[in-house]
């Protein structure tokens, strides 16, 4: 059973359809640490325009899901609530192996600096035991 549904984490980030693209939390230690959650189906609409013949989740879109995971932690502190993390920089990202309609999707932060208004964190983005993406994502949180 999971922490969070798609309609809490709509409380705590602004996204909608078609940009929400976590399904669930399933672990949560606000500010410091997160689990989320995709499943991959053939119908997310990225898959009919991305090989559609071998379709592969884009490596940009596992950096959203892995920044939308981390946004849900931070924005579930007391101090940030109601403001809104922008996406301010990536570093460090490596994609190793591919994901595909099927496939779960678990997407791991963790919380490495707050210093005022600048967030950085760490994320890494699993499937069948196998690490899909991973990269230090930083946020500017703005109201």
């Amino acid at each position: 059973m999971p922490l969070l549904t798609q309609e809490q984490i709509k409380e705590i980030i602004p996204h909608r359809d078609p940009f929400l693209l976590i399904d669930e939390i399933e672990e949560m230690e606000i500010g410091v640490r997160a689990i989320g959650k995709k499943m991959l189906t053939v119908d997310d609409y990225w898959f009919q325009g991305h090989f559609p013949q071998e379709p592969v989740l884009p490596g940009v879109l596992t950096m959203e899901m892995l920044a939308q995971t981390a946004a849900v932690c931070l924005m579930s502190l007391p101090e940030y609530k109601g403001k809104i993390g922008y996406f301010a920089g990536i570093d460090k990202a490596k994609f190793r192996n591919k994901a595909v309609p099927g496939d779960v999707l678990m997407l791991e932060i963790e919380v490495l600096k707050v210093r005022g208004p600048i967030c950085i964190v760490s994320g890494k983005a699993t499937a069948n035991g196998k690490t899909v993406a991973s990269a230090e994502l930083k946020f500017a949180i703005g109201a």
